[in-house]
């Protein structure tokens, strides 16, 4: 069942990046295969996860600092309907009853981030600790723990400081690398007692692509074919200073791990027995996740990158490249900073080599990559036009990383699907058809012998997505944003998780159908109290805006009248 308000999009989407064929990995070989009916290792961990900017609000309460969201949030034009995360979900106010949500699906495991601004708000530790910051993450990890959900913790999802950027440019400049480490440091010492699964930086793509060189999230940089590199070789260095900060002051009596979470589509020759075809999709790859994941697990750029971008520099007249290079201590003090390596996935694309002939003054990272996206019409798209349901090319996803990394222990970080705003359905069959798929791409994944030991549904809450606001649900529970409250709302895909997860897997085809059908039965009962809310909010509305305005005009044509009155009188 589609939702009521997707809106069908059928469309060839932006160019991508560049890398050489791998000799690993077989470009060939179809994965496409029936559904796999089996479970998951013993101890496998289920989660489900949000971010502080999408969720907590409380965007100016008890001492927190602005960061870079705030502010380029509130700047009129830049997110749809002029939305912004300063109330958001009310997560900051809701820690017990959002983990009673997480309690009721029995989740092993809740991935959130830490805001940074909230712990130290000018960025610098020197400056300011603000310890209601440090309160509010102590108290959410104690509930967790008290109610056996483990905590994965990010240090970094989006929201830097925005003092760091004014004062300095933010990831553009090399300081940031110690501010940085001061902030995970920090967190080491308040919270490493009880955390023992920490994320460096969540899709450090997106904030070096969409903040420094296309403008599309914060700060909101355009500083083509360059900003997004100088961004990316800084965060890199940062995720690297802080793994060495954890392994030398903290391991040994700490006992966690430190890793990092890359997202990646997917990219798919067109032509399986096309040589270019293959080399660009796997430049697509190599654009996209191995840009991050090469340095960390060998050490430098891939080799394509390299090629590309400084063969297209070369070509618009620019001395030496626009890539910039590790030095020979850099890249052995980066290789190997990686306890386990966090995979964000969604959707896929067909790729096809494409020369870029864009003359001077045209770089971008996108016309670096000689190549072209494409999606087939065929494939389901139930909410954002980027995200096309194509299960197969997570399981080849996996595959890639296995062969290519070394097959490192991963986590699925994030792997969701959103709809539109209008919405209300509770009953989100779309939803449902994608977790099972994906999950069961991921099982068969861990059968070709990948490492992968959890995965984290995105995401736990409809929250604030970013440019696009609210128009946008990933939440398995619904967020009713027009009450003041917030109140949450399973879905049915609450339920179809639920089982899932306490099945730890598929356990037959009979058993998962019922599962289905059950979860869709069970989502009446919420939509009844959805439908019932708008009604609420509307007597909200009328108590707060329309009650106030009509006594306002009351008193102003009250006013006039007896004005009218002197003047006939006089």
């Amino acid at each position: 069942m589609q939702p009521r308000c997707a809106v069908n999009v059928c469309h060839v989407l932006m160019l991508v990046l560049c890398l050489s064929a791998g000799e690993d990995f077989d470009w060939t070989k179809s994965n496409h295969g029936s559904f796999y009916y089996g479970t998951f290792p013993t101890g496998f961990s289920w989660g489900a996860g949000g971010s502080a900017y999408q969720t907590e609000g409380a965007w100016d309460k008890d001492g927190k600092g602005l960061s870079i969201w705030d502010v380029f949030s509130h700047k009129k034009g830049k997110i749809q309907l002029n939305d912004t995360g300063d109330s958001s979900c009310e997560g900051y106010y809701k820690i017990k009853d959002d983990i009673s949500l997480m309690k009721e699906l029995r989740l092993n495991h809740y991935r959130f981030s830490i805001s940074w601004p909230r712990i130290i708000p000018t960025g610098v530790k020197s400056d300011h600790v603000n310890e209601k910051g440090i309160q509010y993450y102590d108290e959410l990890i104690d509930h967790l723990l008290e109610n056996n959900i483990t905590p994965i913790v990010t240090l970094y999802h989006w929201d830097l400081p925005q003092i760091l950027q004014e004062k300095y440019g933010g990831w553009q400049n090399i300081s940031m690398v110690n501010h940085f480490n001061e902030f995970a440091n920090l967190c080491f010492e308040k919270f490493g007692d009880r955390v023992k699964h920490w994320i460096t930086f969540n899709n450090p793509w997106s904030v070096a692509v969409e903040g420094y060189e296309t403008g599309e999230h914060a700060p909101g940089l355009k500083l083509r074919g360059t900003g997004a590199y100088r961004a990316a070789h800084h965060i890199i260095k940062s995720h690297a200073k802080v793994w060495h900060t954890y392994d030398t002051q903290w391991r040994v009596k700490q006992k966690g791990l430190v890793g990092i979470s890359l997202s990646g589509d997917w990219g798919e020759p067109v032509d399986i027995s096309n040589q270019k075809d293959i080399e660009a999709a796997e430049r697509y790859v190599q654009f996209y996740l191995g840009w991050f994941a090469t340095p960390i697990f060998h050490g430098d750029y891939p080799q394509v990158m390299k090629d590309f971008v400084g063969r297209k520099s070369v070509q618009q007249g620019i001395g030496t490249s626009r890539l910039p290079a590790f030095s020979p201590q850099e890249k052995s003090y980066i290789k190997g900073t990686c306890d386990f390596l966090g995979i964000g996935h969604f959707t896929t694309r067909y790729i096809t080599h494409r020369n870029d002939q864009s003359g001077r003054g045209s770089n971008s990272y996108f016309t670096d990559r000689d190549l072209a996206e494409l999606v087939d019409p065929r494939w389901p798209d139930p909410g954002s036009e980027w995200l096309y349901s194509v299960p197969w090319g997570f399981r080849r996803l996996l595959n890639f990383v296995k062969t290519q990394y070394g097959n490192p222990m991963i986590y699925v970080t994030e792997n969701g699907v959103s709809e539109k705003m209008m919405c209300t359905e509770l009953c989100d069959e779309w939803r449902i058809q994608y977790y099972k798929d994906y999950i069961n791409e991921m099982l068969k994944a861990i059968r070709d012998g990948v490492n992968v030991k959890g995965y984290t549904a995105w995401s736990l809450l409809d929250k604030f997505e970013w440019d696009e606001g609210y128009s946008e649900r990933f939440g398995l529970y619904y967020v009713d944003f027009r009450n003041k409250n917030k109140p949450r709302y399973p879905k049915a895909s609450v339920q179809f998780y639920k089982r899932i997860i306490s099945s730890n897997g598929f356990p037959n085809q009979r058993e998962v159908e019922n599962w289905r059908r059950k979860s869709v039965e069970m989502c009446s009962s919420s939509n009844q109290l959805l439908a019932a809310d708008p009604l609420t909010s509307h007597m909200e509305m009328v108590t707060e805006i329309v009650v106030p305005t009509v006594c306002t005009l009351s008193i102003l044509i009250s006013a006039v009248f007896l004005m009218f009155l002197l003047r006939r009188r006089n």
